[in-house]
């Protein structure tokens, strides 16, 4: 079993029957007395974000977590079918793993994908960046930034500079324009 010297950010562990991604970690070294480990992390299922401390030393549970990488296919319900690039097996992936970022899916995109030791589906990520296309912008006169809607009807801040029909890329993770696509 792993101690509290194997934290790491990313890592997966199971504590009171709870699997936790670690998000962020210190280690505090009071005047008097044993280390601490202060550990950020988040529930897996229930999304609930809390801080564990940990004495030096202390054993940890961690968890054998796998990266796939499936390609949407489509949707069903709340559900998104994808297939597995090396065996064309298909699997349904929950939409709420991808939290806000859903809007920036694509066709034929390439998921990551997090399985645990059991089999089941612990986590998903779309890719950072993505390419889309914009639809409409508003003029923007003596502004810096305007807002464009781009293919799937979500709306973002661009530059004044962006006109419609180009295409940009946009991090997934914070909605936020990054550069012209050429």
């Amino acid at each position: 079993m792993a101690t509290t010297s194997d934290i790491s950010k990313g890592a997966y562990m199971r504590v009171d029957n709870d699997l936790l991604l670690i998000l962020d970690y210190d280690h505090i070294t009071p005047g008097k007395g044993n280390a601490i480990y202060s550990v950020k992390c988040r529930n897996v299922k229930t999304g609930k974000q809390s801080e564990i401390r940990f004495r030096s030393g202390e054993k940890i549970d961690f968890v054998r977590v796998e990266l796939h990488e499936l390609q949407y296919l489509f949707e069903e319900g709340d559900t998104l079918v994808c297939m597995n690039q090396e065996s064309y097996e298909q699997q349904a992936v929950q939409k709420h793993f991808f939290g806000d970022a859903i809007k920036y899916l694509q066709e034929s995109m390439i998921l990551k994908v997090f399985i645990d030791d059991n089999g089941d589906i612990i986590n998903a990520e779309l890719p950072k960046h993505v390419e889309v296309t914009v639809t409409y912008t508003e003029t923007g006169a003596g502004k810096s930034l305007k807002t464009a809607e781009i293919a799937n009807g979500a709306k973002i801040l661009v530059p004044l500079f962006i006109e419609q029909g180009e295409k940009i890329r946009v991090n997934t993770e914070t909605g936020e324009y990054m550069e012209r696509v050429k």
